[in-house]
């Protein structure tokens, strides 16, 4: 065997002991051994040993107690117990302490290496578990998220401030700004980051199948339920949900997840059992909620139970000092995934890219640095390779003309009258969505609506 495996034996029947040791060797394994309890964790402890048998009946400590202070010390071995005193209460007791499996003497040898095998397999997907979950905390560490502009610093604290605890979250923003990043950052950056992180789209699953997927079903609830399922809310017990697009939930199942969130229990559907959760929520939407709230398509008690903590994410083209790091970064993604030297932007290009308005945010940005890395043959990116409606952004703008007579002008009321215009005019584009024609008029809604108070505008 290319790497032998280290298999320790705790037996305090000498002879016994050694023909294992000589049949794990003939076998390919790295074999050694102790006579009693202390012995055997003393190696343990040393991390000489992949896998450990232990007899159940020992001179100095039974083979339950060794079990639980391997489970201590080493909680990644696998500890099978092998006696000749067979019980079905010892087998029973051994399995709830953690033993991977239980054997009785006199042991089949070939038994055993197949106990072996799926021990070592059952370690091996632990590890790679263990390793990909840690890879997934170094991936949305918050230092991993791109952000150098002030906007983006102020999100970040507040994220820092709220990562550790287990308050509820809403994250504001418009599509492509990151907002399922932001939630994973938080998970991962929190106590909860060895649970499970589960992401639903409520916008992407059709009505009539949410509330199962959210919380389950029981077997026969409906025509085609030939099984219990286990919903995303189960699903992520202990750990954290995230609830995307949740502005696009019916208001049906608006009142039942207001429920789970109050009562922290859910209740399958067609199903009478009530089963207790521990789950963090974290929610999104790009919808102006409040707006939906005043149109009563929006519960209001429900808004406020998911907005406890809000999190702004401001939109790309508020945050141009991070354009140029976001498109270092993506480009040398792109470029190390399709195997070509890493490209570069000229100035002409990166003006073009400043001055765009980028109305899908950073998936738009990463969206297109990816197909300029496919497509574009030379390793500077030039502002001809953009996308027409970017390079038309470097045009010159034109301005507001205004005449002035001899005379004189009314500025005040000129200036409030085209204020009114360009506000009317906003409300039209955005089909009277406040918070869109808010984002047309660069201005936050709150302040776009003191405005249309002020202006008479309805």
């Amino acid at each position: 065997m290319s790497e032998q495996i280290r298999i320790l034996v705790i037996d305090d029947d000498e002879p016994g002991r050694q023909v294992m040791e000589l049949l794990l060797k003939k076998a390919g394994y790295a074999a050694l051994s102790a006579g009693d309890g202390a012995g055997g964790i003393a190696l343990v402890k040393e991390g000489r040993a992949d896998l450990v048998l232990v007899d159940l009946f020992l001179p100095d400590r039974s083979g339950i107690e060794i079990l639980r202070e391997i489970r201590q010390v080493a909680p990644e071995l696998e500890v099978v117990v092998i006696t000749g005193h067979a019980s079905a209460e010892t087998a029973v007791q051994a399995m709830k302490e953690g033993a991977f499996d239980y054997i009785t003497k006199p042991v089949n040898f070939e038994e055993l290496k197949i106990v072996i095998a799926k021990a070592r397999e059952k370690q091996r997907l632990t590890l790679e578990n263990v390793y990909l979950r840690k890879q997934l905390q170094a991936r949305f560490e918050f230092k991993n998220i791109i952000g150098n502009s002030p906007a983006m610093q102020r999100v970040f604290e507040r994220m820092q401030r709220i990562a550790k605890t287990d308050s509820t979250v809403m994250i504001l923003g418009e599509s492509g700004t990151g907002k399922e990043l932001v939630a994973r950052a938080l998970h991962y950056n929190g106590r909860r980051k060895s649970h499970p992180f589960v992401a639903v789209n409520c916008g992407a699953i059709p009505e009539t199948l949410l509330e199962s997927e959210l919380f389950g079903h029981a077997k026969g609830a409906f025509t085609g339920a030939v099984r219990d399922k286990v919903g995303k809310f189960e699903a992520a017990n202990h750990g954290t949900i995230f609830l995307d697009e949740i502005g696009t939930m019916p208001m049906q199942l608006q009142s039942k997840l207001l429920r789970v969130l109050q009562e922290q229990e859910v209740e399958r559907v067609g199903g009478t059992k009530t089963i207790k959760l521990d789950v963090r929520v974290i929610s999104a939407t790009n919808a102006d909620l409040e707006e939906q709230v005043r149109l009563g398509s929006f519960r209001e008690d429900l808004y406020y139970r998911l907005n406890v903590i809000p999190v702004n994410l401001p939109p790309l083209r508020e945050r141009r000092e991070d354009l140029l790091p976001l498109v270092s970064h993506f480009m040398e993604k792109f470029c190390r995934l399709m195997g070509r030297p890493v490209m570069t932007i000229g100035k002409s290009a990166l003006d073009a890219l400043e001055r765009y308005r980028w109305p899908g945010n950073v998936r738009e940005l990463e969206n297109l640095v990816e197909r300029l890395t496919a497509l574009t043959e030379h390793d500077l990116i030039a502002v001809d390779d953009l996308p027409g409606e970017m390079v038309e952004a470097l045009q010159p703008q034109q301005g507001i003309c205004l005449e002035l007579s001899p005379d004189g002008i009314d500025l005040p009321g000129a200036l409030e009258e085209l204020e009114r215009k360009l506000i009317v005019k906003a409300l039209q584009m955005s089909g009277n969505v406040k918070a869109r024609a808010a984002i047309l008029l660069g201005l936050n809604r709150t302040t776009l609506v003191e405005k249309m108070k002020r202006l008479g505008i309805s």
